[in-house]
């Protein structure tokens, strides 16, 4: 399972859903980290707690635990958080979240599928996804669901080494490339 996640992230991520087995915690750790995604997504004050080099350990740790209790994260989670900010490695929460979510799918039978659209997918638009998805690799599907409004309208989306690029962008640039080789 630790060939699925790499780096500092992933060496964070695979202590931390260790940690949570041992405590039978994997499903309340899960949802917190979920929500923490959320939160980052949504919030520039908390992407800026979590990034600036000009808040120091305690202050990061201060305002993690104040977020921590404010979005009624499980324990575990809470704890690891103060020893991501005491570690200086806050930064690193949104890859750590990336791969907990894909060693978490994994050990309950499922592929995972990263999904870059230009808006938020419906809950609908994630069903009607995992079906194809599992219909095509014959296995459940975890969507880690992600927006970047760059993309202007389609989807990216990776399992495993696999990339489908319906994007709009790499439509016109394609087109853009295309017209260019013509004159």
């Amino acid at each position: 399972m630790g060939r699925m996640v790499h780096g500092l992230g992933g060496r964070y991520a695979m202590a931390l859903f260790d940690l949570a087995k041992e405590e039978k915690a994997e499903t309340s750790v899960e949802d917190s980290l979920a929500t923490l995604k959320a939160a980052l997504a949504d919030s520039a004050d908390f992407r800026t707690l979590i990034s600036s080099p000009l808040l120091d350990r305690e202050q990061q740790r201060a305002g993690m635990d104040a977020l921590a209790d404010r979005m009624k994260l499980d324990p575990l989670t809470k704890k690891f958080l103060g020893v991501l900010a005491k570690n200086r490695r806050l930064a690193a929460l949104p890859e750590i979240v990336r791969a907990y979510q894909r060693l978490a799918a994994a050990a309950r039978g499922e592929i995972t599928a990263e999904v870059t659209s230009a808006h938020e997918l419906s809950e609908d638009q994630k069903g009607a996804l995992k079906t194809m998805l599992r219909a095509r690799y014959h296995q459940d599907v975890a969507l880690d669901a992600n927006v970047d409004p760059k993309i202007l309208g389609g989807l990216i989306v990776k399992v495993g080494s696999r990339l489908v690029d319906s994007s709009l962008k790499t439509k016109l640039d394609n087109i853009g490339r295309a017209m260019k080789g013509m004159s």
